[in-house]
């Protein structure tokens, strides 16, 4: 079986890499399937792993193809529950259709791929999620049993682009699972042998469409003892939500960005859609699918490199509503979220703040920037400067207590309203630690109602939220914001009313830099600076 080459898939997240696409199969050309791959697999029969002191078993698996013949076009993979559950696959060696191995005595998760060979046929995909090889057995995989996988979007324009089937069975508290991929709306499925556990077997479809206005993710998860036989669904518009993605762009990088769409809670395949930036996108989605993981990669150059990727993870909405998530838009700044910090064990203390999140508190994986550095200094006195990614750093500093002070600062050029440079300095005191103990260090970040430029408009009053994350989180005894007109050579105060700061009115054209000056109750300090935070159009 041929492949082509899979579709292009973002950088992962330093943090965080995006789960889905750690496993996801590589969707092939034409309507052939791709499978999908979590452990190793033998390729052939004769390559099965046997013991001396496990009771071993003949399995001999017949394939059948829709016309009745013997299939020389298979691919069958079996997994044990037992040990780490390694998989043994088998491919056609001959024309027979049959394959025969010995295997250790226990039970497997069966599933195997039956195809023709003509495009307009499709697939089948038989699984038979409880196989128990306790004596010598014969198993057919007759793909004539299968019935059609028929989901499908309320609007009768919408062009298929990617369907996913897994399934996941679970037996004396062990779960296998398997997917495959499939680039035709053609799927026929089946269930092979004898019902599982009341509820150990749990299926999933997605499948995805796309009209020029949006697309589709249909979701449908079914849960009991046996793999499905065929499934048949018609969504009405009014059971679908929207999830709704904003792309922003400063001026001169427009292009397209790539979002990667996949279901949170299963093993799947992500979805690879194609967005302006800057440009807005809509998902229309089921529900009851359950939350979607969101990759969004930013354009890349003509070369295919460049481009940074964010991720929101567990993004859900509810019939008839709309969830909004914006991209790559100001104010950049640092943010303490997802085990982000300062962190001191015994003698080293270590520095993890992302200085360039974006406004709406997504992390890049590869941020852009020119320079950045990390200083350290101990009582008064530098002792260390460290370049590299922007907030990154480690130190080697003695046991006995001291006043610590860290700056951070990450620069880049070329990219108006977007924060040409952000620079962030906490004070606090350390000492040794016993172990990794978090310091008291905190960010504030600033989210002003920006277009997809990073802009505001020109001649009106901007109102900026401003949000406290960190140990001065309900803990912050003095704040002071303060905003810049010309590059930070000068500042004016603004008062925090009930979370928001006023920046008044400002003529068409001007770069805008915010800062931000606080004390905790412990009397712990940060001063934190953005340079062209946002402009006015």
């Amino acid at each position: 079986m041929t492949t082509s080459p899979s579709p292009r898939s973002p950088r992962m997240p330093r943090r965080s890499a995006l789960r889905a696409l750690a496993v996801a199969a590589t969707v092939v050309a034409s309507t052939l399937p791709a499978w999908n791959a979590t452990a190793s697999e033998t390729a052939s029969a004769d390559r099965a792993v046997i013991t001396a002191e496990q009771p071993t078993h003949t399995l001999t698996i017949h394939h059948i193809g829709r016309d009745g013949r013997a299939s020389q076009f298979y691919k069958t993979v079996l997994t044990e529950f037992a040990g780490e559950g390694e998989r043994h696959g088998f491919e056609p060696e001959g024309d027979t259709g049959t394959t025969t191995v010995r295997l250790p005595q226990g039970r497997y998760l069966l599933a195997s791929m039956v195809w023709s060979g003509r495009s307009e046929e499709g697939t089948d995909w038989v699984v038979q999620p409880r196989l128990d090889l306790d004596r010598d057995l014969s198993v057919t995989v007759d793909a004539r049993t299968t019935k059609l996988v028929d989901v499908r979007p309320p609007d009768s324009t919408a062009d298929f682009r990617l369907g996913n089937m897994g399934l996941s069975a679970e037996y004396d508290g062990v779960v296998r699972e398997t997917n495959m991929a499939i680039a035709t709306p053609t799927l026929r499925v089946a269930h092979l042998g004898p019902a599982a556990e009341a509820g150990s077997v749990k299926t999933w479809y997605d499948a995805y469409w796309a009209t020029k206005q949006h697309s589709y993710a249909l979701g449908n998860v079914v849960t009991g003892d046996r793999a499905l036989t065929g499934l048949y669904r018609r969504p009405a518009a009014k059971e679908l939500g929207e999830i709704r993605i904003r792309g922003a762009a400063r001026p001169g990088t427009e292009g397209t960005s790539v979002l990667d769409v996949t279901p949170s809670d299963d093993l799947s395949t992500a979805y690879p859609l194609p967005v302006p930036a800057p440009g807005t996108t809509s998902l229309l989605v089921e529900p009851a699918r359950g939350p979607y993981d969101i990759g969004y990669t930013t354009p890349r150059d003509e070369e295919g490199q460049g481009g940074t990727t964010y991720e929101a993870k567990r993004v859900a909405t509810r019939p008839g509503h709309t969830t909004t998530r914006t991209f790559n838009n100001a104010v950049f700044g640092p943010s303490l979220t997802g085990g982000s910090g300062v962190t001191r064990d015994g003698d080293r203390l270590t520095v993890d703040v992302p200085l360039l999140t974006d406004g709406e508190g997504h992390v890049p994986s590869t941020p852009e920037y020119d320079a950045a550095r990390v200083t350290l200094y101990r009582d008064g006195k530098r002792v260390r400067t460290v370049t590299g990614e922007p907030g990154q750093a480690t130190f080697d500093v003695p046991a006995d207590r001291a006043t610590y002070r860290v700056t951070a600062t990450a620069r880049r050029t070329g990219l108006p309203g977007a924060a040409t440079t952000v620079t962030t300095s906490w004070t606090f005191a350390s000492q040794r630690t016993g172990g990794a103990t978090r310091v008291p260090v905190s960010a504030v970040r600033f989210t002003p109602a920006l277009d997809l430029t990073g802009a505001a408009p020109a001649g009106t009053a901007l109102r900026v939220p401003v949000a406290v994350q960190g140990a001065a989180e309900g803990h912050t005894r003095a704040l002071d914001v303060a905003y810049s007109v010309n590059g930070g050579t000068t500042w004016q105060r603004t008062a925090v009313v009930r979370g928001v700061a006023t920046i008044p009115a400002q003529r068409s054209g001007t770069s805008v830099s915010l800062r931000a000056k606080l004390t905790d109750t412990a009397g712990n300090t940060l001063t934190q600076t953005a340079i062209g935070a946002s402009r006015t159009r």
